[in-house]
């Protein structure tokens, strides 16, 4: 099976990667067409754009004028070393074995406003374009209209037949994936904690609970449905009851939070 994750705002940008493996993104001339599009914006536009304070939309600004197509080990680091949040953390890659670092780069995606898709180890430079900003571009209104068909082909080529696609990514990244286009089963986990006696998405746990996820299916070398109902990390038990098929549900009492 491979996963989806999104990527997170906040980036670590000084700490040494595990590893001296590295690979290439596979569509830098697309990010340098959004990085050509977004150029000329000046730091009041990206705030009005992105919501921005004055100090981040000027930060912006720099990283785009700074952002070059050819990635190297001197001006970027691999993506799962960079990003950083609560998503990240459920990941924990830093403390991933070489062997589960080289699972994941089989296995696991990274959904990118600029990017489009990562694998773990692809070059990347310090960049802020989430995915559901309205950046008028070549292909339309917003990176919906940009990505969608380039994602969803690059998924379709990357798994196998039969094999299952696991969406652990927020639905503002997901969105980017043409569903319809894909070939193969997605499973969207739910991930519910208690809170007062009653059961519930919490944004917080459930952001850690799909970066959990995804390093148990690392872990496991999760090849199966089966696999993904066995997730126990972190407390949480398969909730039957409240489950189906293509959304599984995953529970957590208050007591184990």
């Amino acid at each position: 099976m491979k996963f989806l994750i999104s990527p997170a705002k906040t980036l670590d940008l000084t700490s040494q990667p595990p590893t001296e493996q590295h690979s290439i993104p596979a569509f830098l001339d697309k990010s340098q067409t959004l990085i050509t599009t977004i150029k000329p914006y000046t730091p009041a536009d990206i705030a009005k754009l992105m919501k921005l304070s004055d100090k981040l939309s000027t930060l912006n600004v720099e990283r785009y004028q700074e952002w070059q197509q050819e990635h190297t080990k001197d001006n970027s680091r691999p993506a799962v070393f960079t990003f950083m949040g609560d998503v990240y953390t459920g990941l924990d890659a830093y403390s991933l074995s070489h062997e589960d670092i080289l699972y994941a780069q089989d296995n696991l995606r990274i959904l990118s406003g600029l990017y489009g898709i990562l694998k773990p180890l692809d070059l990347m430079q310090a960049y802020r374009l989430e995915m559901g900003i309205k950046l008028e571009n070549p292909k339309g209104a917003n990176l919906y209209q940009f990505w969608k068909d380039i994602i969803a082909d690059e998924i379709n080529h990357e798994l196998d037949k039969d094999e299952l696609l696991i969406n652990l990514a927020s639905n503002e990244y997901f969105k980017s994936v043409d569903v319809k286009q894909l070939k193969n089963d997605v499973i969207s986990p739910v991930f519910l904690d208690e809170k007062n006696g009653q059961y519930k998405v919490i944004s917080f746990y459930a952001k850690k609970a799909r970066g959990l996820m995804a390093r148990y299916l690392i872990e496991k070398r999760g090849q199966n449905y089966d696999a993904l109902l066995n997730f126990d990390y972190s407390g949480y038990q398969y909730n039957k009851e409240k489950s189906t098929y293509n959304a599984p549900v995953f529970s957590r009492p208050e007591s184990a939070q």
